[in-house]
């Protein structure tokens, strides 16, 4: 576990190496495959962060607008479905936590209730930690905030020695961005490391037509295409890479039948492209694509499928106000 702290201590600097470390074996691991991917955890510096705000500001971007729905329009709808007594203590995790937009209304309501619980949120970027941290000290200032930087499993394992009961909140459909197979890994290992019992708040975008989901990826203003080109510019700054964003594009890809939005990140022409700190080069031919992200949709059947084989059950299915999206309850058995 990661602690995020104001002072820059040896274990800060430690951890901090360590990221640096996965980031650059990641990248060359990534850079070597065929086809060559790079993982869409890593969009998240400083810049990605303020360029996510922007994206989920966009007309074309329904995905938070439509969780928000459901957070702002049916939070009490949500909060009887966690099953819990206003008087009897329990921690809310969120993994991902991002700016908090959506889990705000969450954190209000059951702050205004008096509920007992302490908010955990985990992500992977300590400036959207500390950001977020700051935002609710000032917005909801009785709020017990723990931030936990760094890897969802090894907190949740550290956390798992309380014996709390424990609500997960894993928004945004961020699931999608995994296959089906690993999705059911990822459920499999929430399980693990929770108590029967403990919840899983679960949103998932669901499928439509490319019409509306086409758009959410490719904006017409330019800011996704920014954002996954910034992962390019990450690795110049941080592993001394030098590649040139002009000689790359962004390219979303949604084939409906199979209900998978998929971005990549194409080379406009012939190049190479060298990084120091993994002291290799890589060749790109033109039109080449790296495969940065999925965004998998959902139904029903999708979604028993994925849980078959883990250690939770559907409770409760919760949709916005168009059926874009949907927050499904889990238990723990």
């Amino acid at each position: 576990m990661i602690e995020i702290v104001k002072n820059k201590d040896k274990k800060g600097l430690t951890n901090s190496l360590n990221i640096n470390e996965t980031f650059r074996n990641d990248v060359k691991k990534g850079l070597l495959s065929n086809p060559k991917t790079l993982s869409s955890k890593y969009f998240y510096d400083k810049k990605g962060d303020a360029l996510f705000v922007e994206i989920m500001n966009l007309p074309e971007y329904y995905l938070t607008r439509s969780e928000l729905d459901i957070f702002k329009n049916k939070t009490k709808k949500l909060i009887d479905s966690f099953t819990i007594k206003a008087d009897s203590y329990f921690e809310l995790i969120e993994l991902g936590a991002g700016d908090g937009l959506k889990t705000k209304e969450l954190l209000k309501s059951l702050t205004a209730q008096n509920y007992n619980f302490e908010y955990f949120p985990i992500d992977i970027s300590s400036n959207a930690l500390g950001q977020l941290k700051q935002d609710l000290n000032t917005e909801i200032p009785n709020l017990s905030v723990k931030t936990q930087q760094g890897d969802y499993f090894e907190v949740l394992d550290s956390l798992k020695k309380s014996k709390h009961p424990k609500i997960i909140l894993f928004l945004g459909s961020n699931i999608g961005n995994m296959t089906d197979e690993q999705a059911a890994q990822f459920i499999y290992k929430l399980g693990v490391n929770l108590n029967p019992d403990d919840k899983l708040l679960l949103g998932v975008d669901l499928i439509k037509s490319k019409e509306i989901i086409l758009p959410a990826y490719d904006d017409s203003k330019g800011i996704t295409a920014a954002f996954n080109l910034n992962l390019l510019d990450r690795i110049n700054h941080e592993l001394g890479g030098d590649f040139n964003l002009n000689q790359f594009k962004h390219q979303p890809e949604y084939v409906e039948k199979e209900g998978i939005a998929k971005s990549y990140i194409v080379s406009k022409i012939n190049q190479t492209v060298t990084i120091k700190a993994i002291d290799t080069s890589f060749n790109f031919i033109k039109g080449e694509k790296i495969h940065t992200e999925i965004s998998r949709k959902y139904n029903d059947e999708l979604i028993e499928q994925i849980i078959a084989n883990t250690d939770f059950s559907i409770d409760t299915k919760i949709m916005d106000s168009k059926a874009y999206f949907a927050d499904y309850i889990l238990t723990r058995n």
